[in-house]
């Protein structure tokens, strides 16, 4: 899933047509995006709602509330998917090594099943196995710390 913001994030440095909800066109290069969707385009050309119109504007900043529609190019959308797809593949190493990670701490905080015994008929048993359920805790258990 491309997010419009992600795509205009990816867009910068590059052409892009924005159509405005008043039915102005801008057609530009596109210098920086904010979160807001505000874009500043350079060098960009506007097109009146009935297309018979134009102004060549040197700068603009256009407020991202009156877009209405936006296009790029198909190489930026292209390049999006691209990054999006080595981002996941990023996260999903990090969250196996994370999870390597909580092993690894639950064995030293001897959470794992370490050593082993010898049973009385011979066979290895993790300590583990024989630690009860926490022993004798006093009166009343885990209760509201009296």
């Amino acid at each position: 899933m491309i997010l419009p913001l992600s795509l205009l994030k990816c867009a910068q440095n590059s052409a892009i047509l924005l159509e405005l909800k008043s039915g102005d066109t801008y057609n530009g290069h596109m210098v920086a995006v904010d979160n807001l969707m505000n874009i500043h385009l350079r060098d960009a050309i506007c097109t009146s709602k009935d297309g018979d119109i134009f102004h060549r504007v040197p700068e603009i900043l256009i407020r991202g509330t009156s877009i209405k529609v936006f296009r790029v190019a198909p190489e930026t959308v292209d390049k999006l998917k691209e990054e999006n797809k080595n981002l996941r593949a990023n996260q999903k190493q990090n969250r196996q090594f994370k999870k390597q990670l909580n092993r690894g701490a639950a064995m030293a905080a001897g959470g794992g099943g370490g050593t082993k015994r010898k049973a009385e008929d011979g066979s290895d048993v993790p300590y583990k196995a024989n630690r009860g359920n926490g022993g004798n805790r006093g009166r009343g258990g885990r209760g509201r710390g009296r």
